[in-house]
């Protein structure tokens, strides 16, 4: 088994509502625990920013789900690799939604404090996953 960690982008779509970021997580905690997939979630209002962990087959397999989820479009992945530990073992999938504590993190890793992903190269998404992570409760 190889651990793979996966980082993309996607713009929220037209079938997206408020109450949908719930319903996301919670399958995605309850899919994830049943495959061993670990990662982080960070949302805005236009904009997703995920990290998945875990074994090549069940991350890939996630990945081809999120591509076909029509709550969102534009997905681009920004890294992807063979990695030999998980930064975020401790969440089945961790969420940071934006917030003023995210906006000097934002700024850190981006051109701007406003959350836009696609303005990131994965090592940038990367690094700022890991600070929001340090900012936040373990979920």
């Amino acid at each position: 088994m190889f651990l793979t960690r996966l980082i993309y982008a996607s713009t929220i779509g037209d079938n997206f509502s408020q109450h949908s970021i719930e319903g996301i997580l919670e399958a995605a905690r309850c899919k994830n625990m049943k495959h061993n997939i670990t990662g982080v979630l960070c949302f805005n209002c236009d904009y997703f920013l995920q990290c998945l962990e875990g074994p090549r087959a069940d991350v890939n397999e996630t990945y081809k789900r999120i591509l076909n989820d029509d709550r969102h479009h534009s997905v681009v992945m920004l890294d992807y690799r063979e990695i030999d530990s998980r930064d975020f073992s401790d969440w089945s999938m961790g969420y940071v939604p934006s917030s003023t504590i995210s906006v000097p993190i934002n700024l850190k890793f981006s051109e701007a404090a406003d959350f836009n992903p696609y303005l990131m190269s994965g090592a940038s998404a990367y690094m700022m996953l890991k600070a929001l992570k340090q900012s936040v409760p373990t979920l």
